[in-house]
């Protein structure tokens, strides 16, 4: 039983709704027509003008007004779960405020952090290590049909066409 090219793309999405779960906007709560995204997390209706956000813009919006405050506050005021805030963090979509005790912890040496995934060093040293091993495999000895020496049968035919 072979999957179609629809389930196979619903599942896809599906799968990307889970991961991002902005709760993008794309139909007005007040007269239905489509939403257009303007920028930053704002979405505005072709039809009435009436603007809404997916979970990114509430979420940065609150924390414009309200800087300083905890996960559990914004989560609170604009009902965007803590595991997707966590996920813009890591994202770098947004930042742990420069006063707060609260950290991310790097997740290679295990260091302090505010947003992202990787302290500074660990983000260099593994843009390196890749930029590394993307060099290395530049230079493999390449063999082929025009390069490659045959030993031995060197012109000889390999197959015998009867016409």
């Amino acid at each position: 039983m072979s999957i179609t090219r629809e389930e196979k793309t619903e599942n896809f999405r599906k799968g990307l709704m889970d991961v991002s779960d902005l709760k993008i906007p794309t139909y007005c709560s007040k007269c239905g027509g489509v939403m257009v995204f303007k920028g930053v997390g704002e979405y505005k209706c072709e039809d009435c003008g009436n603007v809404e956000y997916d979970n990114y813009g509430k979420v940065r919006n609150y924390i414009e007004k309200n800087p300083g405050t905890t996960s559990a506050q914004v989560s609170m005021a604009t009902g965007v779960s803590q595991k997707s805030i966590r996920e813009m963090l890591r994202d770098q979509r947004i930042e742990i405020a420069p006063n707060s005790n609260a950290f991310l912890v790097c997740e290679i040496c295990g260091a302090n952090i505010r947003y992202g995934r990787y302290c500074s060093k660990c983000e260099t040293a593994y843009h390196r290590d890749i930029e590394e091993r993307a060099r290395a495999g530049k230079h493999h000895k390449m063999t082929g049909f025009s390069t490659e020496i045959n030993k031995g049968e060197a012109g000889a035919k390999r197959f015998n066409w009867d016409l």
